[in-house]
């Protein structure tokens, strides 16, 4: 028997992907308690990492979360909105986009290049663009470069001086925190404290220095500074991987992706199966279609290898997965059209989880959650079962 059910609850769905909002909130709480005293913002860029962006915003409100991180203006201004008053730090613009609207809803934004302070400047109305400037301590994306760092910093300061704009943070991003003993991280560290130092000689104060995502929030407290940005983590996926799972970081996996069987056959040995006919039964075999492909966000190079629960059982998808569909090997046991089948989840019940999908597809849980499509509707519970306090370690 299905428990899939459409928004109004009448009739059964194909799939959804079921958010676990109390799950939000004691990862929310958990990342506040590693932080040590620092502010928190709940990063919920694409969509939430794929739950859902306001849902998860307000859920992490709730939790205490003192500021909301977007990547770029459309999520910002949608969390605006959408309700929420408190801080938001957008940070990813490009020249001539309506910056103006987020200076006015009082979005804080980034600055790595003096081209962006004139852009910023020149947005304003009736209040300064809060910004936040970024040095690039290694990682080659965004931000100043160590050499252009004090010409970045002295174009902020000039226009701070006409009230234009007001410096309120600096900021980087760190390559390898899921890594926490690469020396990467100490190299960056090193740069970013530097960084700081040379923007305090020319007299910047910044109220937010802020460099952890959510490695270096759960194992770099020395990167914690006045704010963390822990992102993945929120959402109950560990940044580790199953070097180090997301049980004994305290942490609890949120989403719970499902499906129902859109036809159940029995095919004699020697059937090949879907495109390519990459897999072959090697005797005769029940297989399940399960209607999610890679049109729905489900990666293709997960095809013959990737993990699913039915009946109570591991199964394995046989072939490749196609644009709106894969299959799985139920071998001789009994299923039928309609029986539900989960594909991955918090992992607690024996089901796979988004790192053994990861595993499958050669890629990272971040993706694996993040990149289903629309397609596949989001139900938001709040279960009971989710502590509510987080793990001491």
């Amino acid at each position: 028997m299905s428990t899939l059910q459409s928004p109004g609850g009448d009739r059964p769905v194909r799939a959804e992907a079921v958010v676990d909002l109390a799950a939000i909130r004691h990862n929310v709480t958990t990342l506040r308690a590693r932080a040590e005293g620092a502010h928190l913002m709940t990063v919920v860029k694409a969509d939430g990492y794929g739950h859902g962006m306001v849902p998860v915003a307000r859920a992490a409100r709730a939790a205490g979360a003192d500021w909301i991180g977007a990547a770029v203006l459309e999520e910002a201004l949608a969390l605006r909105e959408a309700g929420d008053t408190g801080p938001i730090f957008c940070w990813l613009t490009t020249p001539g986009e309506p910056l103006e609207d987020a200076i006015a809803a009082g979005i804080d934004l980034s600055a790595g290049a003096p081209w962006e302070i004139d852009e910023l400047a020149a947005g304003v109305t009736d209040r300064p663009a809060r910004v936040h400037l970024k040095i690039d301590t290694g990682m080659s994306r965004g931000g100043a470069v160590p050499e252009e760092w004090p010409a970045l910093v002295r174009a902020a300061l000039a226009e701070q001086r006409t009230g234009r704009i007001e410096i309120k943070g600096i900021w980087s991003h760190l390559s390898s925190s899921d890594e926490p003993k690469s020396a990467a991280n100490e190299a960056q560290l090193a740069t970013f404290t530097e960084a700081i130092e040379v923007a305090e000689s020319f007299g910047v104060d910044a109220e937010f220095k802020h460099l952890a995502n959510s490695g270096a929030t759960l194992a770099l407290p020395e990167t914690h500074f006045d704010l963390v940005r822990p992102g993945v983590a929120t959402y109950g996926l560990s940044p580790f991987g199953h070097a180090l799972p997301s049980a004994e970081l305290g942490l609890v996996p949120a989403m719970t992706l499902k499906a129902r069987f859109a036809m159940v056959k029995r095919v004699p040995a020697g059937a090949g199966v879907s495109y390519g006919l990459t897999w072959t039964a090697p005797r005769p075999s029940t297989l399940g279609l399960i209607p999610l492909g890679y049109g729905d966000g489900l990666p293709r190079h997960a095809s013959n290898g990737a993990p699913v629960q039915a009946g109570g059982e591991r199964r394995t998808v046989v072939g490749r997965i196609c644009m709106d569909q894969c299959v799985v090997n139920l071998e001789d046991d009994p299923a039928a059209a309609g029986d539900e089948v989960v594909l991955f989840g918090p992992g607690t019940a024996g089901e796979p989880t988004a790192d053994d999908w990861a595993d499958a597809a050669g890629t990272i849980n971040y993706e694996i959650v993040t990149r289903l499509g629309p397609r596949i509707p989001r139900r938001y519970v709040d279960s009971a079962a989710v502590p509510t306090a987080p793990v001491e370690r």
